[in-house]
């Protein structure tokens, strides 16, 4: 099996849960890695946490420049039009990522999605469609950009899903997160949103919330 180049760091030895964590468009793993030793994690909180590059290809709105993207954005309408086969394509990485961690010992439902942006409208497809329970979904300043068309897995009806968005964002409108929440809740999910007085970022107050809602989801499985 051949996977995505990657990030990979543990907060102990023989971790017993892992998350799998996607940047944003134009970024890279590295844009998140750093914020591990941030999130207040307990010494005895053992994860594995794996920081995926996603490929560099050639993104539409910003004029075919080639840059790192888990999917080509045609249109910055406020729904966003996407090629979704490529996002199909991105999910499947992470699924891919998701099989190794259990094949490492890890159980399914120790294991949290999150993304950032782009990275997020990947993590809701890949975590919704996964075929057994996993411990979490965290979405930030992101979009649900396969409502229409996803076909979400009984596995995972019951997944804690956390949103979170910043109030002033001009890149991802904080009502694309609103509908995000409703569109989870009208499928059946209980979704949280928490919205933070920033831009399209992470906060350290978001950051402070990350950490301790790693701990709680992990501490219900």
């Amino acid at each position: 099996m051949e996977y995505l180049p990657h990030i990979q760091t543990e907060t102990k030895s023989n971790p017993n849960a892992a998350i799998i964590w996607l940047h944003g468009l134009g970024a890279d793993g590295h844009d998140f890695a750093p914020i591990v030793p941030e999130l207040g994690l307990p010494d005895d909180l053992a994860i594995r946490f794996i920081f995926p590059h996603a490929p560099s290809i050639p993104v539409t709105i910003n004029n075919g420049y080639v840059m790192p993207a888990w999917y080509d954005i045609l249109e910055m309408s406020i729904d966003r039009k996407v090629d979704t086969e490529q996002l199909l394509k991105s999910s499947q990485s992470v699924v891919d990522f998701i099989e190794r961690e259990i094949e490492r010992g890890i159980d399914s439902s120790r294991i949290i999605i999150a993304g950032f942006s782009q990275g997020g409208a990947v993590a809701i497809q890949s975590a919704l469609t996964y075929d057994k329970p996993l411990a979490g979904l965290l979405a930030m300043s992101t979009y649900f950009a396969t409502k229409a068309t996803i076909e979400p897995n009984p596995a995972n009806k019951n997944i804690p899903i956390q949103i979170m968005h910043g109030l002033m964002d001009p890149v991802v409108p904080v009502q694309l997160g609103s509908d995000s929440l409703q569109t989870l809740s009208s499928m059946g999910y209980q979704p949280d949103l928490k919205t933070y007085p920033m831009e399209h970022a992470v906060c350290p107050p978001q950051i402070k919330d990350i950490g301790q809602w790693i701990q709680t989801t992990l501490a219900k499985q």
